[in-house]
């Protein structure tokens, strides 16, 4: 389990904690919880086939046009396809 947790801390200090200028616990806050909504279900995985690990059924389809989520204020992005 030891693995799993330096690999998570590893990704939030390189994708996120490095890119930003914290003012006071309150917005590290905030971008630990965006990091960590974004890591668990908009994230693909390279060890799990990239497959995202808890994928929101409304943003998943099979044809449509192509989306974008920012998270962060663009920092993080997430691309889905709309329902055709």
């Amino acid at each position: 389990m030891n693995s799993f947790a330096e690999r998570f801390v590893r990704s939030i200090k390189d994708e996120c904690l490095k890119k930003l200028i914290f003012f006071g616990e309150e917005s590290l806050r905030k971008a630990l919880v965006e990091y960590t909504a974004h890591y668990h279900k908009e994230r693909n995985h390279q060890g799990k086939d990239n497959l995202l690990l808890f994928p929101d059924p409304r943003l998943i389809a099979n044809g449509g046009k192509i989306k974008r989520l920012d998270r962060l204020h663009g920092l993080l992005k997430y691309y889905f396809r709309t329902a055709a």
